[in-house]
């Protein structure tokens, strides 16, 4: 497929999660099912997942849309869809639908949020796979704490015996003015014949402006040419700056 095209199926793929949410608009009192729609569109010069890039070393841009449904007892779903591209050509695009709970345990302002997440990919089916992501946070003033626990529910990316577990820790500070600074540092554990785990960690600042938010982001892994798994794709691994605006409804 060209870039071009690539690019015009994400783009429509975005526009048709978005195209509901004037008819939801028109629940009584704004709700849909006792909660609220939401909705994310993002534009971005590369799609980093745990230090890959997912669009073979940011060989194209990409556009990503999240369409969700939240109540306040803190329920939510959704559907997350991006345009990717890979070695395999069947692979252009990701679309996962979600369900998860979000809280805090009692008064101990300590928060959770746990999510069945599953990574669909139309044309190559083959690679289909879902992961159990469970977080607790804390707030610190202006700081927030969260730590990570995320294995796969069945085969990883649909390698046979393959099972996977990210751990990882994100933290954020943000400034008076508005300002961001927030990152992330992971293992991506990987086990089965042939597998391999590697480290992958982030750094940005973010800003929201005019309704928009602004990111720019420094992604880095340890994968090098002596990795069992990505040795040969150890380019789609490099030390990158991505940059990004968002917009939520």
């Amino acid at each position: 497929m060209n870039t071009k095209r690539h690019i015009a199926q994400s783009i429509l793929l975005s526009g048709l999660l978005f195209s509901a949410l004037p008819l939801s608009a028109t629940a009584a009192d704004g709700e849909l099912f006792g909660g609220s729609i939401n909705g994310n569109v993002t534009f971005a010069s590369d799609y980093v997942f745990r230090g890959e890039s997912e669009t073979m070393d940011g060989d194209v841009p990409v556009v990503q849309g999240t369409l969700g449904w939240g109540n306040d007892a803190g329920w939510y779903t959704g559907v997350f869809a991006s345009n990717i591209k890979f070695a395999d050509p069947n692979l252009e695009i990701v679309t996962a639908p979600y369900i998860g709970k979000a809280g805090e345990f009692g008064d101990s302002g300590i928060s959770y949020d746990v999510m069945v997440f599953s990574y669909l990919y139309p044309g190559a089916s083959y690679s289909n796979y879902t992961e159990l992501w469970i977080k607790v946070g804390k707030q610190f003033g202006r700081a927030n704490l969260q730590l990570e626990v995320t294995p796969t529910v069945d085969d990883w990316f649909g390698v046979d015996g393959w099972q996977g577990v990210n751990y990882a820790v994100h933290q954020s500070y943000t400034f008076d003015n508005g300002l961001k600074v927030s990152g992330s540092l992971g293992y991506q554990d990987l086990d089965g014949e042939g597998a391999e785990g590697w480290g992958h960690w982030n750094l940005g600042v973010s800003k929201a402006y005019a309704g928009i938010n602004f990111d720019v982001r420094y992604h880095g892994s340890t994968v090098d040419s002596d990795h069992k798994v990505y040795g040969t794709q150890t380019k789609i691994f490099d030390d990158r700056i991505v940059a990004g605006i968002s917009k939520s409804f």
